[in-house]
């Protein structure tokens, strides 16, 4: 299958934008709520909602962080090479608050669940809810919906949806592609 892109720069602006109306609708100022991106790929859509929602609400201070789910995860003891942990920056407490968690790609949910089992090591938010960049809707393993989704990518097994972010590939792009090419 030659790789198909689903979303160009102009596109992800566009649907950011609409995740940060969508947020407003639901947090108003963000007194009681907090942004956490999920590292490591999280944490990109998470920083970009969280610099346009100050820009939009002309809130100064919107709590935001990021989240290491590494030692969290089912699977990091059958990794060949060693887990490098990513950063976790929590410089708030997060009891009572209502968290947004925040990952690029909604695959298994089994990253969710990590992210989950991570957060509550920090103390008992009020709530907490998933923004999903890219919802694989068709593939879960666990039952972990999004309550906000960028996009829905219907996909097989047999295909990866790569989330490129300027910051690290240089482009924003969203793209499927099969993993048997």
């Amino acid at each position: 299958m030659k790789p198909v892109q689903i979303l160009d720069s102009a596109q992800i602006d566009i649907t950011l934008t609409r995740l940060c109306h969508e947020l407003i609708e639901n947090h108003g100022d963000f007194s009681s709520a907090a942004i956490v991106g999920l590292q490591p790929r999280g944490i990109y859509p998470a920083q970009r909602i969280t610099e346009r929602l100050k820009k939009m609400t002309g809130v100064d201070h919107i709590r935001h962080g990021a989240l290491d789910i590494t030692f969290h995860r089912d699977d990091f003891r059958r990794k060949a090479e060693p887990p490098v942990p990513g950063e976790t920056r929590l410089d708030f407490e997060i009891e009572g608050l209502n968290v947004v968690l925040v990952d690029d790609v909604l695959f298994t949910g089994r990253t969710i669940r990590a992210g989950l089992d991570a957060l509550l090591a920090f103390g008992r938010p009020e709530r907490v809810e998933l923004l999903a960049f890219i919802d694989r809707r068709f593939s879960r393993h666990l039952p972990v919906q999004p309550d906000y989704t960028g996009r829905a990518v219907d996909s097989i097994s047999t295909e990866r949806v790569a989330v490129d972010w300027v910051e690290t590939e240089g482009a924003d792009r969203v793209t499927l592609y099969s993993v048997a090419d």
